[in-house]
C-alpha cells in the first residue's frame, strides 16, 4: 500500500464518519445517550470510542502517547463533530508530511495495557480505518434498533460517489 492509497482510505474514513454523524443527528438526546447494550453501550459512547481510538493512534505516531488510554467521557454530538474535524485535519497533515519509506518502516508503541508492539506504520494506519469501519457498522445497527435511518458507509459506495 502506498501513501496515496492511505490518503484515499483516510478520505474514505472521513466521508463515512461524516455520513454516520449526519444520521445520528436525527436522534433525540435520549436516544443518543441511551445504553442499548452494545459493546460500548450505545450510539454516543460508541462514537466517543471511535474518536478516542483515532486520537490515541495519532498521539502514538506523534510521540505524544502518555499511556492515558482512550477517552470515555460522553460528548455531545456537536462537541464530537468539532473534535473529529480537528482530528481529521491533524491525521491528514501527519500522513502528508511523511516520506514513503517511513510509512513502510516498523514503529513501536505501547497498547492500553502497557505491552510493547511493533508493526509497519502503514499497517497501524490501516488498522485505524478498519477499526472505525467496524464500529460505524455497530452504530448503523443501533440506529436501526432505535427506529432511525441508517446510512450506507461501504467503501465501494464511497468509490462510486467519488468516481468521475
Amino acid at each position: 500500500m502506498t501513501k496515496q492509497d492511505m490518503l484515499t482510505l483516510l478520505d474514505y474514513d472521513a466521508w463515512a464518519t461524516e455520513r454516520i454523524l449526519q444520521a445520528v443527528g436525527a436522534l433525540s438526546e435520549e436516544q443518543y445517550t441511551k445504553n442499548i447494550g452494545s459493546s460500548f453501550g450505545g450510539v454516543g459512547s460508541t462514537l466517543v470510542h471511535i474518536h478516542g481510538a483515532c486520537r490515541l493512534w495519532l498521539d502514538r505516531w506523534l510521540g505524544r502517547d502518555d499511556g492515558g488510554g482512550l477517552e470515555t467521557e460522553m460528548l455531545s454530538l456537536e462537541t464530537l463533530r468539532n473534535r473529529w474535524s480537528d482530528l481529521r485535519t491533524e491525521l491528514r497533515a501527519f500522513l502528508e508530511s511523511l516520506p514513503e519509506d517511513q510509512l513502510q518502516a516498523p514503529l513501536s508503541y505501547k497498547d492500553t495495557k502497557g505491552r510493547t508492539h511493533s508493526q509497519l506504520l502503514i499497517q497501524q494506519m490501516q488498522h485505524l480505518v478498519n477499526h472505525s469501519t467496524y464500529h460505524r457498522g455497530q452504530v448503523a445497527a443501533m440506529l436501526r434498533q432505535l427506529g432511525a435511518q441508517a446510512v450506507n458507509t461501504d467503501l465501494i459506495t464511497y468509490y462510486r460517489q467519488k468516481s468521475p
